[in-house]
């Protein structure tokens, strides 16, 4: 496209700064405006009513600023309010669920795959309609303690490798012996993405739904010729400094635009 376009990207919390980095990796032209509801995470613990609304809250907050278009880069918010969200903005929305289960479908043989999420993304079983519908088993399982750990920073720690053992013998004993493919359904996971890698069946793939979903962008907005890098705001609904400091674990990089919003005004 000719236009260098604004991408906006909103998630609960600090998780979908994952999915903003394999953006920037594709699309490092384009510029982005970050939107972390840290005011009301966790969403997995909320109604699908409330968690609708605080998301179209922050999207109409980012439609303010200009976006050309939105990536949900939450998983209990695409799973629970998608289609409310795409009825409340005007500009085109893509989530993290479909682009993430189109991956999984083009390169399993088994027609079998595992996903790991949390409680919220599983109960919602948003990833197995989403994988039934094209034509795939999915057998799921809720890793809870994997986005605490992920958030001290124990993303190479003994402790989170032994609770990587028990979730993954768990789901690929039980119900998913014969899956060739595990979805990461949560952007908190692709941060300990080399230590499953050593954790699960060597036969089985790994498909990070945050470059799943950053490859969908790309196949909607095409290149983005620009000379030089795009630019980058964050918007945060609590404190800045715990956003910061949070943030650039998941981004990898330092965070210095970042400003406190209220969307219940």
């Amino acid at each position: 496209m000719s236009k260098v376009p604004t991408i906006g990207v909103f998630d609960s919390g600090f998780g979908g700064l994952t999915v903003l980095r394999e953006l920037r990796k594709v699309l490092p032209g384009a510029n982005y405006l970050y939107f972390g509801d840290t005011a009301h995470l966790p969403y997995g613990a909320k109604s699908v009513r409330t968690v609708a609304k605080y998301a179209i809250a922050s999207a109409h907050c980012l439609e303010e600023h200009g976006i050309d278009m939105l990536v949900i880069a939450c998983n209990t918010a695409t799973a629970l309010a998608i289609d409310d969200i795409r009825a409340a903005v005007k500009v085109p929305v893509v989530g993290v669920i479909e682009p993430g289960a189109q991956r999984a479908a083009a390169i399993s043989k088994s027609r079998k795959v595992a996903v790991v999420a949390t409680d919220a993304t599983v109960s919602s079983h948003a990833y197995r309609n989403a994988l039934q519908a094209l034509g795939l088993q999915a057998t799921e399982k809720a890793c809870p303690l994997f986005v605490p750990l992920v958030e001290e920073g124990w993303v190479e720690h003994p402790v989170t490798e032994q609770v990587a053992h028990i979730y993954m013998d768990e789901i690929f004993r039980d119900g998913a012996r014969d899956a060739d493919v595990l979805v990461l359904g949560c952007t908190h996971y692709p941060l300990i993405r080399p230590l499953l890698r050593r954790v699960v069946p060597a036969r089985v793939e790994i498909v990070d739904s945050a470059e799943s979903t950053a490859a969908k962008v790309v196949d909607i907005l095409g290149s983005v010729p620009s000379p030089t890098p795009g630019t980058l705001k964050c918007f945060a609904t609590d404190s800045v400094e715990k956003f910061k400091r949070l943030g650039e674990k998941f981004l990898g990089t330092s965070l210095e635009s970042v400003e406190l919003v209220d969307i219940e005004k």
